[in-house]
């Protein structure tokens, strides 16, 4: 008997996978079905009952040379989930969407790999919007937003990590039936808090597989070019960031204020200061300061 394995037999000794029946598993061989084409991105999906983090899992995978690009890997608990800047991600079991993607865009060039984070928000954000009828913004450079009454919250993450030398894992969190008294923060909502016509995690996450296929081929076919492949233009019309004053946290400890007022060719954001400089923000945590 595998771990996995073993943790699925006890999970079900203990009665814990069906213990929230508005939570019930993923169905591993429906995914299959429908995600995995022969001549389609994605080559693998497994899912895993629980796991500290399906990022740390897949690049050491990657890493190792067990695992290809197209691999996808699930965790329906995660106990030691990371967002960026080693913020942890904590959330119930089944009550969201936790996985991983090993990524080998060796057809472009590696300085245009940082679109990367932002690429897989559009690509979350169409698949939702189609998926589950919830419009979502984006804050730069990783978070996925949604409206809750009238306040906006975030409701997803995107970590990508590189490894080894020609492959990138992405990582990406989404909080599906998450209720009120179960937000792990202030300022947390999820998909269920948001309207969602449907918060089945089956059809969303294969929404999402979906359009992450499609705009990754298409920012691939372009050689990684932001503008001609339409990611720019898109990334910029769905970024909650920009046209608002913000702070950029930078790292060394200096901060930026000022306007976001565009993101640039390479997907940094570009700060506008009060001293009528534009400097653009590569790397950084940046904080909202006022209400579109």
């Amino acid at each position: 008997m595998t771990p996995r394995d073993a943790s699925d037999a006890n999970d079900n000794a203990n009665g814990r996978r069906w213990s929230d029946l508005d939570r019930p598993p993923l169905n591993e061989a429906s995914l299959r079905r429908a995600l995995l084409r022969q001549e389609g991105l994605w080559r693998d999906v497994q899912v895993v009952q629980r796991t500290g983090s399906t990022n740390s899992d897949l690049v050491a995978l990657a890493t190792e040379g067990k695992a290809d690009e197209g691999v996808v890997l699930i965790a329906e608990e995660q106990d030691a989930g990371r967002g960026r800047l080693d913020r942890q991600w904590t959330a119930p079991a089944r009550s969201g969407l936790f996985f991983s993607v090993l990524l080998k865009p060796t057809q472009v060039p590696v300085e245009r790999w940082g679109w990367l984070p932002l690429l897989t928000g559009v690509a979350i954000a169409t698949g939702l919007s189609r998926a589950v009828g919830v419009d979502t913004a984006l804050k730069w450079p990783n978070d996925v937003l949604v409206t809750v009454g009238d306040e906006e919250r975030k409701a997803g993450g995107i970590l990508a990590e590189r490894a080894g030398t020609d492959a990138v894992v992405v990582g990406i969190g989404i909080n599906v039936t998450l209720r009120e008294d179960e937000l792990p923060v202030p300022g947390a909502g999820s998909l269920a808090l948001a309207g969602a016509v449907s918060t089945d995690r089956d059809t969303v996450l294969r929404a999402v597989l979906r359009s992450l296929e499609q705009w990754y081929e298409r920012w691939r076919g372009a050689g990684g070019d932001p503008a001609a492949s339409g990611l720019q233009e898109t990334y910029a019309a769905g970024c909650a960031t920009l046209g608002r004053s913000v702070r950029a946290e930078l790292p060394g400890g200096r901060s930026i204020t000022g306007e976001a007022v565009a993101v640039d060719g390479d997907g940094r954001l570009v700060v506008a200061t009060g001293d009528g400089v534009q400097e653009p923000v590569g790397a950084g945590d940046v904080v909202h300061l006022r209400a579109v």
